[in-house]
């Protein structure tokens, strides 16, 4: 059996803004530290994502001396780890969340930068948002994920699919927490006890597909692929299938070149 090793670890600290790679992270209950903390909000409360705003594809985001830094055309602000006293009742999914407003200056900054009318939102660590309970270990809670902490996927299975396309996607469609190398293509579908370094995990289920897949992350451009391929070959009861969904059972430290090991 080949040598499964962790390639690129990546956080999403927005909502399905840019994401930033990682050398090592620190996996806490909700997933990696800082990873989907914060969010956008429309105005009645509900999460925005790139499948209604795929202009959000466009805010990039950097970590530079102890502070993240989103990129707009040129522009930048800065994502503070403090936020405002009132709390919203927002909404992900089906989950009520209880969020936050970072600051209003900004939610002007990202209304202006989207041409919506927007408020950037912080949900703290200790807020409760409980996974599917059909899944949890023991009563897990995410952040504002879509609905798991953390998700793997194979740089094989990647290569799977770019050869069955007729132009290859970059990795950035699926944005995973955790790639890895060594493996055969989509044997992280099985997973189900393992260890990264000195980190336990529990694969969950795999991770069903949407048309966030099919916007071109760079220009926010958006196709039918990798969808359309994936429907030809990834697709049981009408979804379509690609990662798997992680929860932590222990919180220590992941590291590029981590080893993966099966327990």
């Amino acid at each position: 059996m080949k040598k499964l090793v962790v390639s690129e670890v990546w956080i999403y600290p927005i909502k399905s803004l840019g994401g930033i790679r990682l050398s090592s992270a620190k996996i806490l209950p909700k997933g990696i530290e800082y990873d989907r903390r914060w969010m956008l909000i429309d105005q009645d409360n509900m999460f925005m994502t790139q499948r209604e705003n795929p202009a959000m594809a466009l805010f990039k985001l950097s970590f530079t001396e102890g502070q993240f830094i989103v990129h707009h055309t040129g522009d930048t602000i800065d994502l503070p780890f403090t936020y405002g006293s009132d709390p919203i009742q927002s909404q992900v999914w089906d989950d009520g969340v209880e969020v936050y407003e970072v600051s209003p200056f900004h939610s002007k900054w990202f209304s202006e930068k989207l041409g919506i009318e927007c408020r950037l939102v912080s949900f703290p660590d200790t807020n409760e948002r409980p996974i599917d309970p059909r899944y949890a270990f023991n009563n897990e809670q995410v952040s504002l994920a879509d609905g798991y902490p953390l998700l793997v996927i194979g740089q094989a299975s990647l290569d799977d699919l770019n050869y069955r396309m007729n132009q290859p996607l970059p990795m950035n469609r699926f944005r995973p927490n955790i790639v890895f190398t060594g493996g055969e293509p989509y044997e992280e579908d099985g997973w189900k006890n393992f260890r990264i370094g000195a980190n336990r995990f529990a694969g969950v289920k795999p991770c069903a597909r949407c048309v966030l897949t099919t916007i071109d992350q760079d220009t926010a451009a958006k196709g039918i692929e990798p969808l359309a391929t994936l429907a030809t070959y990834r697709r049981r009861e009408n979804k379509v299938y690609f990662g798997q969904n992680l929860i932590p059972l222990n919180y220590n430290q992941i590291a590029e070149g981590d080893e993966i090991v099966f327990e």
